[in-house]
């Protein structure tokens, strides 16, 4: 069980910096023109994670 925390985590966090890297690449207009993109794709990644750790919370302690 430790493992598959472990491994949740780990890809959460690639998921996020593989998302913001290659983000920055591409045109150079479109960094300025997406901001409003970029932050509401970081509010989906908090609060998935938030409710990912929620959800293994209830798993872990109705087992």
């Amino acid at each position: 069980m430790l493992i598959a925390i472990i491994l949740v985590i780990i890809l959460t966090a690639l998921a996020g910096i593989f998302t913001i890297v290659f983000m920055k690449k591409g045109d150079e207009n479109y960094e300025s023109s997406s901001k409003r993109n970029t932050t509401n794709l970081s509010l989906i990644y908090i609060i998935v994670t938030i409710l990912s750790f929620i959800a293994l919370g209830f798993y872990i302690w109705f087992n």
